[in-house]
């Protein structure tokens, strides 16, 4: 039992071997180690606490440095379950491990969280709910579809609003699964298959109210980017009030209930008859108006006529000026010369010709004649 005495190790040789073989393991550089807190003391150089399993069979004792406690997202609390990440280190002097911790999470719904908020802002970073990405919703649509699950209260309450807000509007039904781990997969079918169908001018993607874990498919990264894809506006109606889904962000439009995006979606037929007699109404009060305007104008005339001086004689007078210029203007009228064996000569560029000088031999002109025009050439100048 004593031949290998000569290779014995030092107590510190073998606390730093058995350091090195801890601190060096890839799989111990960092790890996440769930448990409970079952003791929690804070030193001026830092949190030191000790993590339990849950049947108390195993416990770690594990450290937080002051440098790193703004860092972390939970602060350990005495009793409560939490996940923690760190690196296994060996304390020399005791002999000792522990867990020198870098990052804290609260387990269950707090973990939930911390996944929904790390993926809200990657996909906000993307720009995936940017305000001038939302599209306009059709006014007046004539075809709706709705995805939902076949069983849902969801879908009588969206036919029901519907067909009592506008009756005319066609209903396409592409169904879901709304809930459990196969709902995101189906929600993303379900609307491909509208947008391949493409006779929808809207969609509703609708599930009634529920517990926060059932509405965890409406964050799922995969629902959210078949939403931002659609070629087709998407109102959301899932029936919540406390939280917004990744779904809701990404929507174009969003409401709190089914009923309330169906009622988002089309006009009321009701409201539009309103809307329209009150535009008839207006319409023709404008036109009594405008009759009025037109009637106070015409009777102004009327009065104005009225009040002309006009007699017998000066209309005489005035009748016999009018035959007196008459007269001038048919004898200064050109045609009326023409009429009487004149005619008028032109050069070819419309230049009228008064004078033979203007002449010279082979030259084309235009002889204007009471009836029609004639094109001659000359072929010679006589003297005065």
């Amino acid at each position: 039992m004593i031949e290998n005495i000569e290779t014995a190790l030092s107590v510190t040789g073998l606390t730093e071997y058995i350091k090195l073989l801890l601190e060096e393991d890839p799989q111990l550089i960092q790890v996440w180690v769930t448990g409970e807190v079952s003791s929690l003391h804070e030193h001026r150089v830092g949190l030191f606490f000790t993590l339990s399993d849950s049947q108390g069979q195993a416990t770690i004792k594990c450290v937080v440095w002051n440098s790193q406690k703004e860092r972390l997202l939970e602060l350990p609390k005495l009793g409560s379950e939490i996940l923690v990440m760190g690196n296994v280190r060996l304390y020399a002097k005791k002999g000792e491990y522990q867990l020198t911790v870098s990052q804290v999470l609260a387990t269950g719904e707090g973990l939930q969280a911390l996944r929904y908020q790390q993926l809200k802002n990657r996909l906000a970073s993307e720009g995936l709910f940017e305000k001038h990405l939302k599209r306009s919703l059709p006014s007046f649509p004539k075809i709706i579809a709705v995805v939902t699950a076949t069983t849902a209260a969801a879908w009588g309450d969206i036919q029901k609003t519907l067909s009592h807000r506008n009756p005319g509007v066609k209903v396409l039904f592409s169904p879901a699964t709304v809930q459990g781990k196969e709902a995101p997969s189906s929600i993303v079918k379900a609307i491909e298959r509208v947008n391949i169908d493409g006779r929808a001018e809207l969609i509703i993607l609708a599930r009634g109210g529920g517990a926060v874990e059932d509405l965890f498919c409406f964050n799922d990264e995969r629902v959210v980017r078949a939403i931002s894809v659609s070629s087709i506006p998407i109102i959301t109606g899932i029936g919540h009030q406390r939280d917004e889904t990744l779904a809701d962000l990404v929507a174009d439009v969003n409401a709190h209930t089914p009923t309330a995006a169906a009622e988002m979606a089309v006009p009321s037929y009701e409201v539009m008859l309103i809307e329209h007699q009150q535009r008839k109404e207006r319409l023709v009060a404008s036109l009594k108006q405008r009759l009025r305007y037109e009637s106070d104008q015409l009777a102004s005339l009327k009065n104005r006529l009225k009040n002309l001086s006009v007699n017998a004689a000066s209309i005489r007078e005035a009748r016999v000026k009018t035959l007196m210029l008459k007269e001038k203007l048919e004898a200064l009228d050109p045609h009326a010369v023409l009429k009487r064996g004149f005619s008028v000569v032109r050069q070819t560029d419309g230049e009228i010709i008064r004078d033979s000088n203007q002449l010279i031999e082979g030259q084309e002109l235009t002889i204007q004649l009471p009836q029609g025009t004639i094109k001659i050439k000359v072929t010679e100048i006589l003297s005065e």
